[in-house]
C-alpha cells in the first residue's frame, strides 16, 4: 500500500490513455495529434476535479453542510479528530439517507468536507463514530481525495473514448477502415476500458485499506473500527436506500461517488466482488488486526 505501488498504477492507467489514444490516432492518421488531445482533455478534467471536487459530491449526494448546533454530538467527534490528526477543521455535512456511510472529499486539508449520512449517526456509538471518522481523516491526511479523482477521471474519459469509438464503428466507421482493422478497433474500444477500470479499481482499493489503517494508527481504536465496519457492511439490500432521484436527467446515482465512501453499501449487485471499489471485509479486518498486532494495542 505503499507509494511505489500507487505510482506504478498510475503509470498504468496514463499509458493506458496515451496508448489508446495512439491506437485511435494510427486508424485515423493523425496519432501525434489524438494524442495530445487526449492528454489535454484529461488535464483539464483533472483540474476541474481538483478544485471543485468537494462542492460537485456535496450537491450530487444532497448533503447538508452542518455547525456545531445542528449536530454537537457528531461536530464535536470531527473536531477531536482532526485535531488529533493535527490538521484544520474541516467543514461537516450531514446526507439525507438512512443508510448508514461516510466519506471526505475536498483538494486538500484546508479545504476537506467530512460528511455522514443521517443513518449512521443514528446506528453506531460515539467510539464507532470515531473511528469512522478516523478512516476518514486519513483520506484527507493521505490527498487521498485528489489521487482518487484523477484515477476517476482518467478512467472516465478512457471509457467516454471507448464508447465514442463504438458508436462510430456501429454507424459505418468499419466499412470505410476495411473489416480487419474495424474489427482491431472494435476489441480495443471494449477491452481497454474494462481494464482501465480494474486499475482505478485497484488504486481506490488500496487507499481504503490505508485509510483503516491509518485510523488504527491515530486513534487507537481496532475494535471500533471493525465492529462499525461490520454493522455499515451488515445492512441489508432492503435497507438500502438511494439517496439521488433515479432520473438521469437529476445527475449521478450513489454508485457513482461509491469510491467515495467507507463502505459501498449503496450497491444491490451480486458482483459486488469482482467489481467493488473497496476491500473485501474480510481483508479489511485482516489488515486492521495486523496493525492492532503491530502496534500492541
Amino acid at each position: 500500500m505503499g507509494l511505489a505501488k500507487i505510482s506504478i498504477l498510475f503509470s498504468v492507467l496514463s499509458l493506458i490513455l496515451i496508448g489508446f489514444g495512439a491506437l485511435i490516432g494510427y486508424f485515423l492518421g493523425s496519432m501525434l495529434l489524438w494524442i495530445s488531445i487526449f492528454f489535454l482533455i484529461a488535464l483539464a478534467m483533472n483540474i476541474f476535479s481538483y478544485f471543485k471536487s468537494d462542492s460537485i459530491a456535496i450537491k450530487m449526494t444532497r448533503s447538508k453542510i452542518i455547525e456545531r448546533s445542528d449536530n454537537p454530538r457528531f461536530y464535536d467527534i470531527v473536531e477531536h479528530v482532526s485535531q488529533q490528526a493535527n490538521i484544520p477543521m474541516p467543514r461537516v455535512g450531514i446526507m439525507p439517507t438512512d443508510t448508514p456511510n461516510a466519506f471526505a472529499t475536498g483538494k486538500d486539508k484546508n479545504h476537506a468536507v467530512v460528511v455522514a449520512t443521517s443513518g449512521i449517526l443514528k446506528m453506531l456509538d460515539d467510539g464507532e463514530l470515531e473511528a469512522v471518522i478516523g478512516h476518514e481523516i486519513c483520506h484527507i491526511t493521505h490527498k487521498d481525495i485528489l489521487i482518487s479523482s484523477i484515477a476517476a477521471t482518467i478512467a472516465t474519459l478512457i471509457s467516454y473514448i471507448g464508447s465514442m469509438v463504438l458508436f462510430s464503428e456501429f454507424f459505418g466507421g468499419m466499412d470505410e477502415r476495411g473489416n480487419s482493422s474495424g474489427i482491431i478497433l472494435l476489441v480495443a474500444a471494449i477491452l481497454i476500458p474494462i481494464g482501465a477500470m480494474f486499475v482505478q479499481l485497484g488504486i481506490s482499493r488500496d487507499r481504503e485499506a490505508y485509510a483503516d489503517e491509518g485510523s488504527v494508527r491515530l486513534l487507537r481504536k481496532p475494535d471500533a473500527l471493525i465492529s462499525s465496519l461490520k454493522k455499515i457492511s451488515n445492512v441489508s439490500v432492503t435497507q438500502r436506500k438511494p439517496i439521488l432521484n433515479r432520473n438521469p436527467r437529476n445527475g449521478p446515482q450513489p454508485g457513482a461517488y461509491s469510491s467515495l465512501f467507507i463502505v459501498n453499501n449503496f450497491s444491490t449487485h451480486s458482483l459486488t466482488n469482482l467489481f467493488s471499489t473497496h476491500p473485501s471485509l474480510e481483508k479489511r479486518i485482516e489488515n486492521i488486526n495486523r496493525v492492532r498486532n503491530e502496534l500492541g494495542v
